[in-house]
Parts: C-alpha cells; structure tokens; sequence
C-alpha cells in the first residue's frame, strides 16, 4: 500500500445524512479489510454556510469511539507530529507519516483510526 484509503464525503454534495450513510458504510468497508485508518474529507465550511457535514462527521466518530467501535480520530487542524494522538496513529498506521495533510493543519479532513 502506498497511501492511505481516502472517503471523500464532499463528493456529489450530498446533504449531511446521505455523507453520513456513506461514513457508516465506508468505516464497516474499512474494518472488513482490516485496515489500521482511513482520511475522510469533509470540508469545512469555506462557504461561511457549511460544515454540516465536517460536524456531523465528527460527532458521528465521537460517537462511534464511545462505543469502542473505532479507537480515535485525529481532526485535521490536530494532525501533527506534535498531537499525542497523531504519534499513537503511526504506530498503528505508519503510512499516515506521508499524509500530505500532516502539519497542515486542514480543519476540511479527520483521520479515523481502526
């Protein structure tokens, strides 16, 4: 593998519960194929109006770790060398150290960690 899986929920703007289903249904893709993590695009609201769906996803995530079904996510303005919860993620994901969105600080992208 040379990158990490990448679910871009902006595709086709949808509203926030069709991105929502897409979630669910990448996140159950992503554990049957046993990958250690996954980058979600979401967006963030460039519009002044949007970013429905960066916190819908968010929430959804939090949500899905209260349940022990992921083990964490990094928000993007949080994924950095620097983050304690980025550093856990390459152990478990080695390839997230050539993310393109590391130190970018990208409030548009989380990362899921399985």
């Amino acid at each position: 593998m040379g990158s990490v899986r990448t679910v871009n929920l902006e595709l086709g703007r949808p509203d926030s519960d069709t991105a929502i289903r897409r979630l669910t249904y990448e996140l159950h893709t992503a554990k049957t194929l046993g990958l250690a993590a996954f980058k979600v695009i979401h967006g963030y609201g460039s519009s002044g109006t949007g970013g429905r769906i960066r916190v819908e996803a968010r929430g959804y995530l939090a949500r899905q770790k209260g349940k022990g079904v992921i083990r964490s996510f990094i928000p993007g303005e949080d994924f950095s060398i620097f983050n304690e919860d980025t550093r856990a993620a390459f152990t478990r994901c080695g390839e997230l150290r050539q993310d393109p969105d590391l130190e970018r600080h990208n409030n548009g992208i989380t990362i899921v960690v399985l």
